[in-house]
């Protein structure tokens, strides 16, 4: 027997020696426990259990009359899947070449069943909008991705148009931060093309080039909890609602998806950020 064989048939053996141990001893200790019976004792057999009839009509699941009811090709499967399963067990137990060749023949066959299935609901996708899914949602053609990114940035730069009416964007940044430096002119033409107007704030009181009306924090970055910068929180000034829409160095892309996405309506119930009543910091003189 090879070597590396036996731990599994050891611990087979083992498993079979206790289990006979065990009803052994169940045996003993159920004689014992009712040594009193004596060795003569005689017990009448419990009486067997008969099923009930059914009421006229009616048949149990196990029924043959259940069973011709259903689809044949149901029954058919059912018959390939244990089929498959039996002979993958048989090869598992006893790898011979004639057990694993069955197998992998049976196998080989639902695969290629599968593949015709696979086959044939293409062309069903292919012929029916409605059920091809590279038709729903984003789409997968270079092409069209590009014209689907187009209208998407279009859609979303108007939305935030409408947001600036009553929304501000808080960039909160220092003036010795290279990142933030890096970051406000990103900010300062996102403002100019999207309509939505960006309230720079100083942590440090330092300048910004690119916002050069920065206004000092008074408090509102401890409340907010800005603990990194550059942040951008998008404001609703008159309910004193504010959302976060990021730390760190982002794109125009990210920061027009991020808004869309906070402003949603759906998303109200999901805000981790909303304060009320937050003075805004004074203008810089």
């Amino acid at each position: 027997m090879p070597s590396r064989n036996r731990p599994f048939f050891v611990l087979l053996t083992c498993a079979v020696m206790l289990g006979s141990h065990s009803a052994a001893a169940q045996d003993a200790s159920r004689y014992w426990a009712d040594s009193w019976r004596g060795w003569h004792f005689y017990e009448a057999p419990a009486p067997e259990e008969h099923e009930l009839p059914l009421p006229p009509g009616k048949t149990t699941a196990t029924t043959p009359s259940t069973q011709a009811q259903r689809a044949p090709e149901l029954l058919e499967f059912e018959r390939l899947q244990k089929t498959l399963e039996e002979t993958r067990n048989i090869a598992i137990m006893r790898p011979s070449e004639a057990n694993v060749r069955r197998y992998m023949e049976l196998e080989s066959q639902v695969v290629a069943r599968a593949s015709h299935f696979a086959d044939i609901a293409q062309r069903v996708a292919w012929a029916t909008p409605q059920l091809d899914p590279t038709q729903q949602g984003r789409p997968v053609n270079a092409k069209a991705l590009e014209v689907f990114e187009q209208i998407e940035l279009a859609d979303r730069s108007r939305a935030i148009a409408d947001l600036g009416k009553d929304h501000v964007l808080f960039f909160f940044y220092r003036s010795d931060c290279p990142y933030c430096h890096a970051f406000a002119p990103t900010l300062a033409a996102f403002q100019a093309r999207h309509g939505i107007q960006v309230i720079a704030i100083s942590v440090d009181g330092g300048p910004l080039p690119s916002f050069p009306n920065a206004r000092p924090d008074n408090g509102i970055a401890t409340t907010l909890k800005v603990s990194q910068v550059p942040a951008v929180f998008l404001a609703q000034p008159f309910t004193g609602k504010i959302s976060p829409i990021g730390f760190g160095v982002l794109s125009e892309s990210q920061l027009l998806e991020r808004i869309a996405t906070v402003a949603a309506p759906q998303a109200e119930a999901m805000q981790t950020t909303t304060t009320q009543g937050l003075a805004l910091p004074p203008e810089a003189p």
